[in-house]
């Protein structure tokens, strides 16, 4: 390792869940020329299953971002690099820029402070970011191509016409004739690798961009200009190409999948395609539960904790999963096994601005109704705020699903890949009910249980949905059933 490499470290992005391969960069916390510390979050990446803070390992000051905020990054690339010893002076990054020429192409004169002979450059592609390099810009010279060398010391300026006027910035003019490279190629046009995927999703070819960044790079407003004048182009009737037309409001708006979105796509395809589903229902009186709750309210047990229907529902399920231990498994294709479990990782499927996420009370089954309220409120808070660790969503074992919150009576909900059963929670409302012999308006609700049927029969699914129903229309039971 050479006195450079040991002195600009990078940080690669890690695997902060299990097995996850890549992670979009939410937010930086910091900057080039930051002074950061061991331990220190510098920013802020959303994984397939939650929004995880990277703290990073080392001292040292900020030397550059590798990556936009936006960008999507695979585990084991750099994004950042810091310098660990900036009293030491000035020094060439470790990256060398695309538009140069590769390093066995330059004179040695034109070598950067640091760098060896031979040396070839990588990142190809990446470009020069103006903010996020200490070393000193250089002075474009008249005539000089972008990817040529630069000209030893003492040696004469190439003779060459100097180029004509660029356009005006964002003018749908046609392109300027490409560049040529060293080697008399094509010069490749200069962007970062989160505005050539904004090109390629906006159908825009970087050759026909106008770049207005620093050192020729196309920036995201270069692509985004592109993009409107192409659709300008579009919307104007070809009869009479000289009148302004206003352009029409976008209709449509398309939104890249990724993150949570992507992962639950992908395990919902799977699950519904994979487990064979079988949904139950059963519609039940829930007066009387709905009374407990009010009643817990106001008991100084629970003074501060989250009390609603959901945390009967809740163990309500873990009652029937006593009684009925066999729901609780997962079917492993690879060795033909079901797995029963002894232990109830409750999942709770939680809505949040990044998607539907499925958190898990971990050995639920084991927890008072006080703790399983402090875990369940717990639950809700942090999902809410964005802050559910992966290893928060891995290990369930069961689900519940509360529909009923959107006013909804009952659903077909997917299993959650890995487990047998999801129970959907209806709304509760007020209907007419026939109780003790007469029509009496009481509080109903509906349940659906979703199970795979390869390892739950038909009949062990309707005593597990028939039990937690019993349990929300006699609440006593869980104290005789207990």
């Amino acid at each position: 390792m050479t006195a450079v490499e040991q002195r600009f470290r990078e940080f690669k992005m890690p695997d902060v869940g299990e097995g996850l391969t890549e992670a979009e960069i939410l937010k930086w916390f910091v900057a080039p020329g930051d002074t950061v510390t061991d331990g220190q979050v510098v920013c802020e990446v959303e994984t397939a299953k939650a929004a995880v803070e990277l703290p990073i390992p080392f001292d040292g000051v900020v030397h550059e971002l590798r990556f936009d905020e936006g960008a999507t990054v695979d585990v084991g690339t750099p994004i950042i690099s810091v310098d660990t010893n900036p009293g030491a002076g000035e020094a060439a990054p470790q990256a060398a820029p695309a538009a140069e020429a590769p390093a066995a192409e330059k004179p040695a004169a034109a070598a950067e402070p640091g760098e060896k002979e031979g040396r070839q450059a990588n990142l190809v592609g990446y470009g020069a970011a103006p903010a996020s390099t200490k070393r000193r810009p250089r002075k474009p010279q008249p005539g000089l191509q972008r990817s040529a060398p630069a000209p030893s010391a003492g040696a004469p300026a190439p003779q060459e016409p100097a180029p004509a006027p660029a356009p005006a910035r964002h003018e749908a003019t046609p392109a300027p004739a490409p560049e040529l490279n060293g080697s008399g190629r094509t010069a490749r046009p200069l962007a970062k690798p989160p505005v050539r995927k904004l090109a390629k999703d906006l159908g825009i070819d970087l050759e026909t961009v106008t770049p207005s960044g620093a050192d020729g790079i196309i920036t995201r407003e270069d692509v985004h200009a592109a993009a409107e004048a192409v659709q300008a182009a579009r919307e104007t009737p070809v009869a009479a190409p000289s009148a302004a037309v206003a352009a029409a409001p976008a209709r449509e708006r398309r939104v890249p999948v990724k993150g949570v979105r992507k992962a639950t796509a992908q395990a919902m395809v799977h699950s519904a395609f994979t487990a064979p589903h079988v949904t139950e229902f059963v519609t039940v009186d829930v007066t009387r539960t709905m009374k407990l709750v009010a009643d817990l309210k106001q008991d100084p047990e629970l003074s501060g904790l989250r009390v609603n229907p959901l945390l009967l529902v809740a163990k309500a399920l873990l009652v029937a999963i006593r009684r009925n231990p066999d729901i609780n498994a997962t079917w492993d294709e690879d060795n033909q096994e079901i797995v029963y479990k002894d232990y109830v990782n409750l999942g709770i499927a939680a809505a949040t601005p990044r998607g539907l996420i499925v958190p898990n009370i971990k050995d639920a089954d084991a927890k008072t109704l006080p703790e399983l309220a402090s875990a369940l409120g717990e639950l809700v808070t942090t999902a809410r705020e964005g802050k559910t660790t992966p290893a928060a969503m891995s290990g369930g074992t069961i689900t519940i699903t509360n529909v009923g919150v959107f006013g909804i009576d009952a659903g077909t909900p997917i299993i959650n890949p890995g487990e047998s059963a999801i129970l959907a929670f209806g709304a509760v409302k007020l209907q007419p009910w026939v109780h003790k012999g007469e029509v009496k308006p009481r509080q109903v609700t509906t349940l659906a249980l979703s199970f795979d049927h390869r390892l739950v029969d038909g009949e062990l699914g309707s005593k597990v949905l028939a039990d937690v129903a019993a349990v929300l229309e006699r609440p006593k039971r869980l104290i005789t059933w207990a």
